[in-house]
């Protein structure tokens, strides 16, 4: 079963498509704000250098966040009518399961963090399980002291991964007791989205294009901004 994965919850934008083989091909360009005008053609250029036609595709994945809110809606958008227009089901994995699924061979917890803005983090912890990642605490959305008190009451030192980590990586340095992964794996990878979509595919699970959710930690930016304005009148 072929499979596009589309991620863009984050400053980076990536298309990779696979299947049971392993990933065929993937592209990804971290140029915030522009993933409206980068993502169709990425796909246009995937599926051309792979020899794939669009309508071979059996099943899209995406990252459905949390995240950066335009970027979330340019992937789910996307992801949707393509889904639509092909009749084919689309599977939500979240950017932070992304972002730890690379680290699976890590020999201690991991802590997936992205940079929410605002002063504020997306954040959750995992461990390593054979074959993958499992999820040990809820997604949570707080302040940098948050995640230190979390990485603090960790039942070992964790690692972590994440745009959001690398935001505050001197200030985790001098606090101790947590380790940095590299900065290449700062962002969700599109060929770990299509690694895990495909043993949920294989499963079959994955929902209709209609039924695709964004998972929001917190109000959209402009919500925010209308709430503080009003309040402020």
């Amino acid at each position: 079963m072929l499979i596009l994965g589309i991620e863009t919850a984050t400053d980076q934008v990536g298309v990779a498509l696979g299947h049971h083989a392993g990933v065929l091909g993937a592209f990804e360009i971290s140029r915030p704000r522009q993933h409206a005008e980068l993502l169709a053609p990425m796909i246009e250029q995937l599926c051309r250098q792979c020899d794939v036609a669009v309508a071979e595709l059996g099943v899209i994945a995406v990252d459905v966040g949390p995240g950066l809110f335009t970027g979330m809606r340019v992937g789910l958008a996307t992801a949707k009518a393509m889904a639509q227009a092909l009749r084919i089901p689309v599977i939500g994995l979240s950017s932070l399961d992304l972002l730890a699924y690379p680290l699976r061979h890590a020999h201690g917890e991991i802590a997936s963090v992205i940079d929410a803005r605002r002063g504020e983090l997306y954040f959750a912890f995992y461990r390593p399980v054979p074959g993958g990642v499992q999820r040990c605490s809820e997604p949570m959305v707080g302040t940098y002291d948050d995640l230190l008190a979390e990485v603090i009451a960790a039942p070992t030192p964790p690692l972590l991964v994440g745009d959001g980590a690398r935001v505050h990586a001197a200030r985790l340095r001098e606090a101790g007791r947590c380790d940095l992964a590299d900065e290449a794996m700062q962002y969700p990878s599109a060929s770990a989205l299509v690694q895990l979509a495909h043993a949920k595919a294989l499963r079959e699970d994955w929902v209709n294009p209609w039924e695709l959710a964004p998972l929001y930690l917190r109000a959209p930016d402009a919500q925010i901004n209308w709430t503080t304005r009003s309040a402020g009148s």
